[in-house]
């Protein structure tokens, strides 16, 4: 479980990394773009919006089919396999 837990850790330490990567890179080609910095802030308040609006509909849906009745389908067995320490 830990594991697993690291990978997907790793995977979104990695995410992260590359998006600020691009992000950096966007803010230095700004000088020669003329893209303005606000802008560009505007642009990654929006996206980082955009995700908290996924996570909290992945959240719900989580909540979901935790409370479902319906407790064999492959969704459920997938929750309770991230959920349930083996």
């Amino acid at each position: 479980m830990s594991s697993r837990r690291s990978r997907a850790s790793s995977t979104a330490d990695d995410e992260i990394n590359d998006l600020f990567s691009k992000l950096r890179a966007e803010i230095n080609r700004s000088g020669t773009a003329k893209v303005s910095v606000s802008k560009l802030l505007k642009e990654t308040c929006k996206h980082i919006k955009r995700l908290q609006r996924e996570v909290d509909n992945l959240s719900e849906r989580i909540s979901e089919l935790i409370e479902s009745p319906d407790t064999s389908s492959a969704e459920a067995e997938i929750l309770r396999k991230l959920l349930v320490p083996q």
